[in-house]
């Protein structure tokens, strides 16, 4: 370890040592700044056994290391024996490398030799505190040895529980350390990380630089990924609803292969939808993360049911115009299976396959035309669907789950939940003639054609539009 980290300290790369007593969001600080799931976080003490370092990278470069430390366990007990070492400040520093030298093996003092280790190689140390426990002196004889060491340094107050002692934490922080600031390491949004990040460079002149280069190069990846995730989303739209299933008919009427079309185009939806999905929780690097989610409940054909139109956020208005606007008549919605992981195309199916001609009928939610086959026999397409709120169905779907994927932090554990249908629609907040142009190019996709590069512009335009709105924001159960 500490020849890696001596090479680290001789590199122009920034490394930092987060520490502090044990269970006080020590990892869960360091998974959100690297945006890494694979740093090891529990409740219990003594998750993190020994300083693991994980780099900050952007497209591969790496723009700084943090460092992942074990708690103290015996601070007074070290703290006691460097004093009785010491004679004077001026040694304070080799006083702790002889504390290492003489207790690297020494399994009672594991804990302090291994966090002492990278600063004593250069680190600059970030003290965690947890902000929701009072201030007592059993922290002084560690933030003592960490101003022993002389290392550059700064506090953090990371609030883990319910109650707030902040205030009673920053007179003694103050003492110990030039710079203390608050950051809550599951909930801080992203540009709070950026800004942490550029006050490290308040601690070493040396650190400016790369420091600075490494929050605009986050911020540019941050941009690169809400644009591929909004183009992701774009050729969603596009496969569903483009998307049709043929299958062979043993007679004309055959309403089993009709059915059988129906659950094939209901699977191929599920499937595009969860692609897409999983790929835009890897662009986040959040590729490894549980989802649970909710779709629509059934619904009957009634569309000017109230609760029909609150449930994809649609006033009756809304509804009225986006049937002028896509040229057909009002049919029954769309419903979405459970847990997101296959789409079902509506409650009155059962009515519609119930008689042929009812596939033709003003009301209906899939295009469906039976053909005769060049060698004898029927065939049916389904698809692709017809129903004018199917792609705003599509839209509302993926831009929630993006909106909770791109503001999630990497230091959560929990398993994603995404809702729909409970409360405000994103496509709320999408004004009337913005509406009527999308409406105007879901429709030229529903008939299978090609989407223009104008209509790829105009879509991703909108969608980033309704990821980052400050109003109608996503919200995820914890």
């Amino acid at each position: 370890m500490s020849g890696a980290l001596n090479e680290q300290a001789h590199a122009d790369i920034p490394v930092l040592a987060i520490v502090g007593h044990p269970n006080k969001g020590k990892s869960s600080i360091v998974s959100t700044l690297a945006q890494d799931t694979s740093v090891r976080i529990s409740p219990l003490s003594g998750t993190t056994a020994h300083s693991r370092v994980f780099p900050i990278r952007v497209d591969g470069e790496e723009l700084c290391r943090l460092v992942d430390t074990p708690g103290f366990q015996r601070p007074r007990a070290a703290m006691d024996w460097m004093q009785r070492q010491s004679r004077s400040a001026a040694d304070h520093q080799d006083t702790v490398r002889r504390f290492v030298d003489k207790h690297r093996d020494d399994p009672r003092f594991a804990a302090e030799c291994d966090l002492l280790v990278p600063i004593l190689d250069g680190a600059g140390i970030l003290y965690v505190i947890d902000g929701s426990v009072p201030y007592g002196p059993d922290y002084d004889a560690e933030m003592e040895i960490l101003r022993w060491t002389g290392g550059p340094s700064m506090a953090l107050i990371n609030r883990i529980g319910e109650d707030d002692h902040v205030e009673s934490w920053r007179p003694p922080l103050s003492q110990y350390f030039r710079i203390v600031r608050e950051f809550h390491a599951l909930n801080e949004p992203f540009e709070r990380q950026v800004q942490l990040l550029t006050g490290f460079a308040e601690l070493r002149e040396s650190w400016r630089e790369p420091l600075g280069r490494a929050a605009d190069s986050l911020v540019a990846r941050r941009k690169q990924q809400i644009d591929q995730a909004t183009s992701r989303i774009v050729e969603l739209l596009a496969s569903m609803l483009g998307a049709s299933e043929t299958l062979p008919l043993a007679a004309r009427d055959d309403r089993a292969g009709m059915a059988k079309g129906v659950k094939r185009l209901e699977a191929r939806l599920g499937e595009l939808e969860q692609d897409e999905r999983r790929d835009v929780e890897r662009l986040f690097n959040h590729a490894a993360i549980e989802r649970d989610e909710t779709g629509l409940p059934a619904m009957d054909d009634d569309l000017f049911a109230e609760e029909s139109w609150q449930l994809f956020g649609l006033s009756r208005d809304q509804v009225l115009a986006m049937g002028a606007v896509g040229g057909a008549a009002t049919g029954a919605l769309v419903d979405v299976g459970t847990g997101g992981l296959s789409m079902f195309l509506g409650s009155g199916l059962g009515a519609v396959l119930g008689a042929a001609g009812a596939w033709f009928g003003s009301r209906q939610l899939v295009g469906t035309r039976v053909m005769g086959l060049p060698l004898g026999g029927h065939a049916v397409v389904v698809g692709p669907v017809t129903n004018i709120h199917f792609p705003w169905v599509i839209l509302g779907r993926a831009v929630t789950h993006l909106r909770l994927v791109s503001h999630r932090n990497h230091a959560i554990r929990d398993r994603l939940r995404v809702e729909h249908g409970a409360g405000k629609s994103p496509v709320d907040d999408l004004e009337q003639g913005k509406r009527r142009e999308l409406q105007g190019i879901f429709n030229h996709l529903s008939r299978g054609r090609s989407i223009t590069t104008a209509e790829r512009r105009v879509l991703e335009e909108a969608i980033a539009g309704l990821v980052e709105a400050p109003a109608a924001e996503a919200s995820e159960s914890q």
